[in-house]
C-alpha cells in the first residue's frame, strides 16, 4: 500500500494530499527562502501525479526567479510549495504536513547564503550552494 500524507495551509483554504514515498527534508538556508520565512524553508517534495489539491484556487504564486515559483496560500499566506520549472515534482514545505509525518532532515543547501544570526549545529551534510 503506498504511503499516504496530508496537509493544509493555517487557515485551511489550501489542502493537499500526497501518495507514495517523501524525499528528506532539505533546509534550505538561501536569502529568498529566510525573506519567505523569517528562518530557511524545510521542505520534503513529491511528483506532481502523487499531488492531489483541494483549493488550489486559493494558491498565489509568486515567481521568485526565472526558473522557480513559490505557491502560497492567499488568505493566510502559509508558504506551502515551491516548483521548479519543466520538472515533475514539487517541493512541498514540511511544516504543512499533518502529524505524524515520519519526515526526518537529510542535507542543508545554501549555507553559504545563511542568516548571521543562527549556527547549523547537527552533523547533516552542508553545501555552500545545492546539492545537486
Amino acid at each position: 500500500m503506498a504511503q499516504e500524507h496530508t496537509g493544509s495551509c493555517n487557515c485551511g483554504a489550501v489542502r493537499f494530499r500526497t501518495r507514495g514515498t517523501l524525499r528528506e527534508v532539505i533546509a534550505c538556508h538561501c536569502s529568498q527562502c529566510r525573506k519567505q520565512t523569517g528562518l530557511y524553508y524545510a521542505a520534503t517534495n513529491v511528483l506532481d501525479s502523487e499531488l492531489n489539491l483541494e483549493g488550489a484556487e486559493n494558491i498565489t504564486w509568486y515567481r521568485s526567479s526565472p526558473q522557480a515559483r513559490r505557491g502560497f496560500c492567499k488568505t493566510c499566506g502559509s508558504a506551502l510549495f515551491w516548483k521548479m520549472d519543466g520538472l515533475d515534482y514539487s517541493s512541498i514545505m514540511a511544516g504543512a504536513f499533518d502529524t505524524p509525518t515520519g519526515l526526518a532532515f537529510g542535507v542543508h543547501i545554501f549555507c553559504a547564503d545563511k542568516g548571521d544570526f543562527y549556527e547549523i549545529n547537527d552533523d547533516l551534510p552542508q553545501f555552500a550552494q545545492s546539492n545537486a
